[in-house]
């Protein structure tokens, strides 16, 4: 008796299935997203409070105006503080993006520093290090404005570059993210409300919609990517 003939179909959706797996990375957590997000929200608390002691104005979004209008000298001033702050949010929203996506990764027998982790890394990094460098060079200037919309637009182009590599949900990320920085570019006085809903609600809400699409229990869908 002759064995039946493999499904051709059922054949190609696996052959796509294996190089997707060896070409994008996967296991993103959404959880991830939640944690950077709640970690943004912080640091948008303690930028406003910062400003607020330092200008000496407790209005809403007033230290943060006052720092638009300041200066170099006194922007220079309070560049220190303003850059432990930032590196510490940095390491922390990394730190716990770690943990999550290494804990996922794990329970699924996969590689966190895989090929496709590298290329996702390295596409994330370059725009990442590029816009911090022309942002920290607007805030020296007289474009101070403009650090704001800018932290958006590169980060946006930044989550839109490493899409390529990961799961679909976040390239609408980044389109979101750089839309909210061409709005904020018309608003910059309310620059921290622009970068608590990109970086905290934005990650907060796709990383919901990412962990109740995939990883959440009874989850069925699988990973979206694009051909």
């Amino acid at each position: 008796m002759k064995p039946a003939n493999p499904d051709p179909l059922a054949q190609l959706t696996e052959i796509r299935a294996i190089m997707e797996r060896s070409s994008r990375f996967l296991s993103l957590s959404g959880l991830s997203g939640v944690g950077a997000g709640v970690v943004a929200l912080l640091g948008t608390a303690f930028s406003m409070r910062l400003l607020e002691s330092a200008f000496q104005d407790t209005s809403v979004s007033g230290g943060y105006a006052r720092l638009l209008h300041s200066t170099p000298e006194m922007r220079m001033r309070e560049l220190p503080s303003l850059l432990f702050l930032t590196g510490g949010l940095i390491a922390l929203a990394v730190l716990v993006a770690f943990y999550f996506t290494r804990r996922r990764t794990h329970s699924g027998g996969q590689k966190l520093w895989s090929a496709p982790g590298r290329r996702l890394a390295l596409a994330l990094a370059i725009p990442l290090v590029a816009g911090g460098l022309f942002c920290l060079r607007l805030y020296l200037g007289p474009d101070v404005a403009m650090v704001m919309p800018g932290l958006l637009l590169f980060y946006g182009l930044a989550l839109l570059n490493a899409s390529k590599y990961t799961l679909d949900e976040i390239r609408w990320l980044g389109v979101t993210q750089i839309g909210l920085g061409l709005v904020c570019m018309l608003l910059p006085e309310y620059g921290l409300l622009f970068f608590a809903l990109g970086f905290g609600l934005g990650h907060i809400g796709y990383g919901l919609v990412m962990y109740n699409r995939y990883e959440r229990p009874g989850a069925a869908a699988k990973p979206a990517v694009s051909a």
